[in-house]
């Protein structure tokens, strides 16, 4: 059993030439990990193998962004997301994450796999204010209200939650060279 650790204000700032993997069940229990997930969490292999991948949420993180991830996982689809994870130290790190998912040979799904790279300031800096809107709307009128705010949100830019991401996150140049070839190893 992981302990959940006293949240910090300090940031762990990695290489974004460093990629987070780990694999987990449809339920969220992680089967694999990569020695960079180690390395940045703080956590053994021990420690996560078997364990829900949630025990990285930060507080500061709202549930329906994970909702989002999760539908469109089970529906099938790949999806991104900016997460703020929480180390086993109490400090945190932002990440970009490509999630998409692995199917048996009946076609059900059987695992889902995470891709993360360091998010950059300027990605973090545009998501921390819709985070922190969605998590106050969160604490005081539940997910139904921040998910309904988050759609305002993207209705008045006239874009889907998928646009909205793309153009966030998008990789350019050797980091997207650099994703494709570990997407391939481990997907």
């Amino acid at each position: 059993m992981i302990y959940r650790p006293i949240v910090i204000d300090k940031e762990i700032v990695f290489s974004k030439k460093k990629f987070i993997v780990s694999k987990t069940d449809v339920k969220g229990n992680i089967l694999f990990t990569n020695k960079n997930f180690c390395e940045i969490s703080g956590y053994s292999e021990d420690e996560l193998i078997g364990a829900p991948h949630n025990v990285l949420r930060h507080p500061d993180m709202p549930k329906a962004v994970f909702f989002l991830v999760w539908s469109s996982l089970l529906a099938g689809r790949e999806v991104s997301g900016v997460v703020k994870n929480l180390a086993k130290s109490g400090e945190y790190y932002w990440v970009i994450a490509d999630f998409s998912v692995k199917r048996d040979d009946n076609g059900e799904i059987k695992s889902l796999t995470s891709f993360r790279r360091a998010a950059p300031t300027q990605v973090i800096e545009r998501i921390e204010e819709l985070y922190e809107t969605m998590l106050s709307i969160e604490k005081k009128h539940g997910m139904k209200r921040s998910l309904a705010y988050l759609e305002a949100f993207l209705e008045e830019h006239q874009l889907s939650y998928d646009e909205f991401l793309g153009e966030l996150i998008k990789p350019k140049g050797i980091i997207a060279t650099l994703l494709a070839g570990f997407k391939k190893m481990f997907g």
